[in-house]
Formats: structure tokens, C-alpha cells, sequence
């Protein structure tokens, strides 16, 4: 189970990390881990096959229920084997389909990661756990559906994708938070087994809402149907494995999983049952006036997803086996079309229908496989189509007391079916008979046999299914069927002849109905553009205008309303709200103060000339910003003094050193800011109150803020943690240094969070800076420069050379020490002062003082740091750390000690959070020095010449799709 779920996304790093293009590697990569996860997938039914369950778990926090659980029964198994199957089938498929040109590497890798996430969203058997995973595909998705990025139509259909299903998923996990909280536990078996808790809650209603936008919006139900066909311009193998098993699956794969325990009211059947039917009967009817081929197979998806959610919302039994037997049956033909239509495309050039016609002469066996799969997808008997499309005729038609139930379902379901019927003949009819094609860019022929294979295989499945159903199908969709169900379970037969009965005559209405629709479509209505009747309610139009009202209209309004370019109103307001919050909620509760006994002069005194220097900064930054800046360290020194007074040396040492390094860094960027103008000095009455308001407000939010600390700080503190700390330092973390094992050990999770976001940071700032072009006054060269040229023509250019000679050299002779110096620092910290980010920034300033003696050319012509690689490998080995404690059998990021006897030295503690701790300190030195690059570059970038080159056109075979 844990290698089903891992081996995806171990795989598509590996398929990231090949050297060059790596597309050679990529496919038999993909095609391997894809192949074995079939077999694994399909090895493990003898354990689900009579209502077994496989678990698998990793505690993570229990103590709130937060556990990784994986859990396989018949239903999801069901999943797997689709998931992993079919996607095994679609990399065969690709192979053959892309183009050498494409990036092969980023489009299987992200195939992987994208078959990974629907493997653990199935397999989830914790709720916030399926909530995650629920995100990740909407996220893979997205990046699979944009994979073309140079083409607009790919961006906006990835886009909309992303908002669309993303947004529902916000709403499923405050769903899956409110059922958790209804139940008592997140977990799936313990929800499961609820009964009606959900249904009787009064917090039911508000928890369908946003459970049912969650499986709508991923299944592109109305009124969010419109997004499907916008993704019609991924890659068709994309589009392939998306519309049959993974993506627009994962809907109705919910509303399956929590039917026994939400489906039980009136409110889940009237909206799930008439949100289906409409959706049903709305995509049957538009996928009839579709030309692309694509779109055409993307609207029959949306109706046969609707047909799936109607049943689920009938809240029968009988209705919910219908409702898994399609979604089985639907993967296979949908899957096999969708791969025909990218071989018609392949092979002609076009997936416009008015321009294909008679192409069952040039390829007679992709052809002859369309018509059958074509002809599964319309319900034709001996096809597995047939099978579940007539069960579901059958649960429409079971007599109702209500009228409107009793007319409304059958014969929205009759409709539906003729438009299914009418649409796949027009599928088959406009592509494979009638004359030769004559506006083709190239002429027509068979596909390479191996590209034909997965085709061939899923048509055969469909056969096979249709034919003799209790033998191929049987015994997997009643594993399935039980998994859901379970004492619920009804009796069903799978026969293909059951009599001359209702269904049958619906069956055979719809077959008859279709062809006679479509005769008068083909003759009259074949050639008109966009849908008629909803022509004007285009989903596309509609939500591309609300997006451009909400961030544009909207957001400019209130920007015009309470926005300034100016900085200094903003900050204003924020410090003048929250001083307003802060004496509305806690004035009431400030008690009475008790004055301090034991208060130190010279401690006092610290904070005086701390607070000077911090009041000096702040009236010296707008037109001093150097001297701001010292003064600024002053106050950092100050609060470091004081850390150290109150014995906290790893705080006063972390302090001192960030404080050494920001200021470097700080100070390498004030030549790049813009220069202030000059104030006049005869100042406006309107210029001097709000300065004056300013300090006013400054003084009474500092006052205020100082107050709130001295309360909090004075009053009888709770039981706290800290002699938990200080008990199991050592007998739990190995270290006698409480404030090093905290970080690196009981708060771990803390403090790989916290390293992520320096990583993120140290990118951003890279990214914004490798395009920043100075102001043009703040480009000249340094006044000393200046100076110095003018006594001696090209002096200024040799200042380095000349004054830093000596402190150059002291500083090469220094580096090594320093390095070692933060080694020392990093292997002492579980026990004495020092750690992971105390020697990443001792480490990091060995670097600043490299490139401040010696330059920028001369520094990278010597060293090769690779800062983002520090980054990365820093933020892997913490991680490992983690997962290495998790494969053990213990919760994540567990560290382990034990003492190493080494001849000649002894016995030397050895913990697991030093390797965490070695990922923190490479990960500081990369961010630093990631930052210090960015900086160092400007004195050497030469700006942008004049002009603006066009932009270079991407290769690729882009009039495939």
C-alpha cells in the first residue's frame, strides 16, 4: 500500500532529475512504474475480494486525529486498478502521440505525480487526508492542462480548471472539517460506520452545501460544467487519462464513498438527482452541435457524469450499483475514444469534423475500434454501455408517488439517451463513412500498431464486459458494490437478456429516437455555430466576466476608494486599526499592574539606549538611510544584550549574527534605492499635522504595545511546557541543549515549516532582483570613486586594489577558520549554543566577507556555491529525516540517539536530528548567500539595451492539439 502510494511521485522526481532532455529515459521510466503499479493494483484483489479492507498507517498528531492512513476495499481497489491501468495504457499511448520536440520529461513527470494524486485520494482513509490530496490534483491538473504554456488557449482553460476546482475544494475541506466535528474522528472507517449522525446533525444542510460543491465542481456539474470542454486543450493523452478515470472521476467518487452516510434525505436527492439529470440531458444536447472531436467527447463525458451523479442521488441501492457499474464501463469506452480521436488528429491534422469524412477507407482498424467504442458510449446491446445504461433506465422507471418524479426521470432519461445515441452516430457517421476527405493537410493512414494496442485493449474490454458480463465484471463490481453498500446490499443480476420489460422499451426508443433525431440534424443543423437555445449563456463567457469584475472592476473601485500610492497612509491605518483592536478587546482585561522588585540599572539603561536607537532609525530613515541603519543595528544590539542577560545565549548569539548579516545585506542594497528629493522648508499646515499625527499615533501604538507586554509579562503564567522541555530534553531528544532539541526535534514539524518559508524568500527576492533595473541616478558610480578620479584619472576604479589589500588578504586566511568555526557550531548544538541556523549564518558571512574583499568576478571565478542547490538538498535532508522516522514505524520527524564508540575518542552521542539540523544549516547558507548573490550582481549587470526583441516562437507540433 505504501509503495502504491509513493511510487508515483518517487518517479516523477526521477524522471525531473534525468541529465539533458530525458526523453528516452521518461518514457520507459513512466512505462515501468506504471506497468507495476497495475500489477500491484490488480495482485491485491484476493485481500478486498469478500469485503476485506488493507490499512495502512502512520501516526502524524493523533492527539488531533491528524493520522496518514491508507486504506483500499473493494471501491477503491475498483479505482486503483482504473487509475493505474488505463494510465499504464496512456504512456504506451504518448509514445507515440507526442512530439520529439515537447519536453517528454515535464509532461511524464507531471502524468506520474498526477496518477500518484488520485492513487492517494482514493486510497485515503483519513478525510483531511482525502482534502489534501483532492487539492493536489486540482494543482497536477492544472499544470497538465497548461502544459502547452505558450499557447493562450492552454493558459485560460488551465486557469479556469484551477479556479473552478480549487475553489471547490476549499469548500470540501471545510466540509470534511465539519464532518470530522459532527462524527468526533476524520477518520473514513470511523465515519463510515456513523450511520445517520451526518444526516440527523443540525449542521447537516451547511455540510452537504459545501460537499456537494466540492464533487460538482471537480465532476463538472451544472452550472460548473463549462470548464471540462476549456480543458480540452491539453495534450490528448492528457484529456484521455482526465475524462476516464482520474480527474472529473474523483466527483462522483465521493458522492459514492459518503453515500451511505449523507444520502439519506430529501435535500441530497432532490439536488444531487436533478443536478444530474440536467447535467445529463444539458451535455447530451450540446455535445450534438460540437465540430472538434475533442469537444464532443468532453460534453458526452459531462452527460455521463450526470447520468453517474443522478443515480447516486436516488439514494436506492440498486440505483448506487448502476452508479458503479457506469463509472467502470465509461472509463473504458471514454478512455479508447479519446485515444482514437488523438490518432485521427495524429494521422490528418484536424479534429474538425465538417473536414473529415470517409475515413474507414485510410484506417480501417482505428476505425472499426471508434464505431465499437462509439457504439458502447450510445448503449448498444452486447456492449458494456448497454448493461449499466439499461439499470439505469430501470431505476428511472420504478413507479413514484410523487408526479413529478414519476414523469421527470424517465423520461429525462429517455431524452438523454436518444441525444447519447444521436451524437455517437454523428461521431461515427461524420468521421468514418461517406466521400474522401479533401481539405486534409496530409493524406490519412493507420498509426503505427504499437500507438493501436491500448485501444484495442479497451475495446476488448468492452466486448468482453457487454458479451459476458457475470465472468469479466462480476465479481470485481460486487467487491466494489459490497465495500459501499455492505449489509445494504441488494441482489442484481448482470444478465444480458432480461426479458421484454420498460427498460427495454426505453432502450429501444432511445436507439430509434437518436437516428431519427440525427437525420434532421445532419441535414439542417450540421453546419450552424455554437448551441442553439443556449447560445447566449455561454458558461466560458459568464465566468470570464465575473473574474474580470472581481479583480478588475471591483478592485480597482475600492482601490480608487481607500488605496494611495503612498506607503505612509497605508501603514497609518493598519497601526491605527489595530491600536483601536487592541483597546477595545483589551483594556477591560489589563488588570492591575504590579510594579517590578528587582529591576537592574544597567539593564535599564540597555533599553534606553536601544529604544534611542530605535526612535533615532525611525526619524532618520526618509532622508538617512545609512545612519538609519546603524542606528537600527544599535537597537539589534540591545535586544541581543538582553537575550544574553537573561541567559538565553542561543537567542543572543542567533540574534547578534542575523543582525550582522541583514545589515551587510541591507547596506549592499541602499545603492540601488532611488534618491529622496528634497523637502522644501517652509512646510504646508496640512504637511506639519499630519506629521504630527504620525508621531502622535506612533507614541500612544508604542506605548500601548509596551504596556500590553509588561501586563502579559507580569502576570501568573499557566502550566506551561517548559518543564516538559526541560525533563525530556535529554532522555528523549539526546541533547542537554533544551533550546536546539526543541527546534530540531519536538518541534521539528516548526521548524521545517519555518526553513520552507526562508527558502521561498531567498527565491522570491532572487527572482525579483535578477529583473530589477535601478533608477538611473542610482546607478552612477560611488562619490569616493569620484573623488578619487579626480586626482588621478581610472583611481576610482582600483579602490578594492588599493584600501582593502590587507583586509583581503586577512579575510582569505580567515575563510577556512571561519568554516570550521561553523562546523563547530553546527556539531555542538544539541548540547551547547549553537545549531543548524547559528552555523548556516556563520557559514553565510564567510561568504559576504569574500565577495565584500574581493568583488563579485573575483569570487565566482574562484568559488562555485550553487546556492539554490544548497536549498534544495537542505530542505531534502530535513525532510528525509522525517520520512526515514516514518518508514521506521515512527511519527514524522522522530529523531533517534545513541552513542557511537569511536577508538581513540570514546563514546560520542550521535542523534538523527543532527542530519535534520545539517538540512537547516545548508538551507540558511543557500538563502543567505542566495540573497547576497542577487545583490552583488547589480554592480555588475549591464543594462538592457534599447529596443525589444519578438518573442521566440516554441517548436513543437502545437496543430496536433
Amino acid at each position: 500500500m505504501t509503495l502504491l502510494a509513493a511510487l508515483p511521485f518517487l518517479a516523477c522526481a526521477l524522471v525531473l532529475a534525468l541529465p539533458g532532455r530525458g526523453n528516452k529515459g521518461a518514457v520507459w521510466i513512466a512505462a515501468v512504474v506504471a506497468g507495476v503499479l497495475s500489477l500491484l493494483s490488480i495482485g491485491l484483489f484476493p485481500l478486498v475480494a469478500d469485503g476485506g479492507v488493507i490499512s495502512t498507517r502512520l501516526e502524524w498528531i493523533p492527539q488531533l486525529g491528524l493520522n496518514i492512513v491508507l486504506r483500499m476495499d473493494g471501491f477503491a481497489w475498483l479505482f486503483a486498478v482504473l487509475i493505474t491501468v488505463i494510465g499504464f495504457l496512456v504512456v504506451l499511448y504518448a509514445r507515440y502521440y507526442m512530439s520529439p520536440k515537447d519536453p517528454i520529461a515535464r509532461f511524464y513527470s507531471l502524468l506520474l505525480a498526477f496518477m500518484g494524486a488520485m492513487l492517494g485520494l482514493v486510497l485515503s482513509g483519513n478525510i483531511i487526508q482525502l482534502a489534501v490530496y483532492w487539492e493536489l490534483t486540482s494543482l497536477v491538473s492544472f499544470l497538465l492542462i497548461g502544459y502547452w504554456y505558450h499557447r493562450g488557449d492552454a493558459r485560460d482553460g488551465a486557469r479556469m480548471a484551477l479556479i473552478i476546482t480549487g475553489t471547490g475544494g476549499l469548500a470540501l475541506f471545510v466540509a470534511m472539517m465539519l464532518v470530522g466535528h459532527i462524527v468526533g474522528s476524520y477518520e473514513l472507517d470511523v465515519v463510515l460506520a456513523s450511520g445517520r449522525t451526518l444526516v440527523e446533525s443540525p449542521l447537516y444542510p451547511l455540510t452537504l452545501i459545501l460537499f456537494l460543491l466540492g464533487a460538482f465542481t471537480k465532476s463538472a456539474q451544472f452550472p460548473f460544467q463549462f470548464w471540462l470542454p476549456n480543458a480540452m486543450t491539453a495534450p490528448t493523452p492528457v484529456s484521455a487519462y482526465l475524462h476516464s478515470a482520474t480527474m472529473v472521476k474523483a466527483g462522483v467518487f465521493l458522492l459514492a464513498r459518503f453515500w451511505p452516510v449523507m444520502s439519506d434525505s430529501d435535500l441530497w436527492f432532490w439536488i444531487v438527482t436533478y443536478t444530474g439529470l440536467a447535467t445529463l440531458i444539458f451535455g447530451a444536447y450540446a455535445a450534438l452541435f460540437q465540430r472538434d472531436l475533442k469537444g464532443l467527447l468532453a460534453y458526452s463525458t459531462i452527460s455521463h457524469l450526470g447520468l453517474i451523479t443522478t443515480l447516486l442521488g436516488m439514494g436506492s441501492p440498486l440505483a448506487a450499483v448502476a452508479a458503479i457499474f457506469h463509472i467502470a464501463n465509461h472509463a473504458t469506452f471514454k478512455a479508447s475514444l479519446f485515444m482514437a480521436v488523438g490518432i485521427i488528429d495524429h494521422e490528418t491534422g484536424t479534429r474538425d469534423v465538417r473536414k473529415l469524412s470517409g475515413l474507414i477507407k485510410f484506417m480501417p482498424f482505428t476505425g472499426t475500434l471508434a464505431i465499437i467504442a462509439s457504439a458502447a458510449m450510445a448503449g448498444v446491446p452486447l456492449l458494456n454501455g448497454f448493461l449499466s445504461k439499461e439499470m439505469f433506465f430501470t431505476e428511472t422507471a420504478i413507479y413514484d408517488s410523487n408526479v413529478f418524479i414519476n414523469l421527470s426521470l424517465p423520461v429525462g432519461a429517455t431524452l438523454a439517451g436518444m441525444l447519447s445515441v444521436a451524437y455517437s452516430i454523428k461521431f461515427v457517421h461524420g468521421v468514418f463513412f461517406g466521400p474522401p476527405p479533401t481539405e486534409l493537410e496530409k493524406v490519412p493512414h493507420e498509426p503505427p500498431a504499437l500507438m493501436r494496442r491500448p485501444i484495442e485493449f479497451l475495446v476488448l474490454v468492452c466486448l468482453a464486459v457487454g458479451i459476458i458480463p457475470g465472468i469479466t465484471i462480476g465479481p470485481y463490481l460486487a467487491a466494489a458494490v459490497h465495500s459501499v453498500l455492505g449489509a445494504e446490499t441488494p441482489y442484481y443480476s448482470l444478465s444480458v437478456w432480461h426479458g421484454f420489460n420498460l427498460p427495454l422499451i426505453m432502450s429501444i426508443i432511445a436507439l430509434v429516437g437518436g437516428a431519427i433525431i440525427y437525420v434532421p440534424y445532419y441535414r439542417r443543423l450540421r453546419n450552424i455555430d455554437g448551441v442553439p437555445l443556449t447560445r447566449g449563456l455561454r458558461g466560458q463567457r459568464i465566468f470570464e466576466r465575473i473574474l474580470v469584475t472581481a479583480t478588475n472592476r471591483w478592485a480597482r473601485r475600492v482601490v480608487q476608494a481607500f488605496g494611495t500610492q503612498r506607503l505612509q497612509p497605508q501603514i497609518f491605518t493598519v497601526i491605527f486599526l489595530a491600536f483601536a483592536a487592541g483597546i477595545v478587546s483589551g483594556w477591560a482585561r489589563m488588570g492591575n499592574l504590579p510594579l517590578p522588585e528587582n529591576f537592574d540599572p544597567v539593564l535599564g539603561l540597555v533599553w534606553l539606549l536601544g529604544g534611542i536607537s530605535a526612535m533615532a532609525a525611525a526619524h532618520q530613515a526618509k532622508f538617512h538611510r545609512l545612519a538609519s541603519l546603524i542606528l537600527m543595528g544599535g537597537a539589534g544590539l540591545a535586544t541581543c544584550l538582553t537575550f544574553a542577560w537573561f541567559s538565553a545565549p542561543d537567542l543572543a548569539l542567533t540574534q547578534l549574527l542575523a543582525e550582522i548579516a541583514t545589515t551587510v545585506l541591507i547596506l549592499l542594497g541602499l545603492r540601488w534605492l532611488p534618491k529622496r528629493t528634497p523637502v522644501a522648508e517652509d512646510l504646508t499646515w496640512g504637511v506639519k499635522f499630519r506629521r504630527y499625527r504620525d508621531i502622535g499615533l506612533a507614541v500612544v501604538a508604542g506605548l500601548a504595545t509596551a504596556l500590553a507586554s509588561y501586563a502579559i509579562m507580569t502576570r501568573a503564567a499557566p502550566d506551561g511546557i517548559s518543564d516538559f522541555f526541560l525533563a525530556n530534553a535529554y532522555s528523549q531528544g539526546g541533547g542537554t541543549n533544551v533550546v536546539n532539541v526543541m527546534l530540531v526535534d519536538f518541534r521539528g514539524f516548526d521548524t521545517l515549516g519555518e526553513i520552507t518559508v526562508l527558502g521561498v524568500v531567498a527565491l522570491v527576492v532572487f527572482g525579483l532582483l535578477r529583473r530589477f533595473r535601478p533608477a538611473a541616478d542610482s546607478a552612477e558610480r560611488p562619490e569616493q570613486q569620484r573623488v578619487l578620479d579626480d586626482y588621478a584619472a581610472g583611481a576610482g576604479q582600483h579602490v578594492a586594489d588599493d584600501f582593502l589589500r590587507i583586509p583581503a588578504l586577512i579575510i582569505n586566511w580567515m575563510f577556512p577558520i571561519v568554516i570550521v568555526a561553523a562546523i563547530y557550531m553546527l556539531l555542538r548544538g544539541h548540547d551547547l549554543p549553537g545549531g543548524g541556523f547559528i552555523a548556516g549564518i556563520v557559514m553565510s558571512l564567510a561568504f559576504i566577507l569574500q565577495y565584500l574583499a574581493g568583488g563579485t568576478r573575483w569570487v565566482e571565478e574562484r568559488l562555485r556555491i550553487l546556492p539554490v542547490l544548497w536549498i534544495g538538498w537542505g530542505l531534502l535532508l530535513a525532510l528525509l529525516t522525517g520520512l526515514g522516522a516514518m518508514l521506521l514505524g515512527a511519527p514524522f520527524l522522530t529523531s533517534a540517539f545513541a552513542y557511537a564508540d569511536i577508538p581513540f575518542i570514546g563514546k560520542v552521542p550521535m542523534a538523527t536530528a543532527l542530519i535534520f539540523d545539517l538540512g537547516v544549516f545548508a538551507l540558511v547558507v543557500g538563502a543567505v548567500v542566495l540573497m547576497l548573490v542577487a545583490l552583488a550582481h547589480q554592480s555588475i549587470r549591464r543594462p538592457k539595451p534599447a529596443g525589444s526583441s519578438k518573442p521566440k516562437v516554441r517548436e513543437g507540433l502545437d496543430k496536433w492539439n
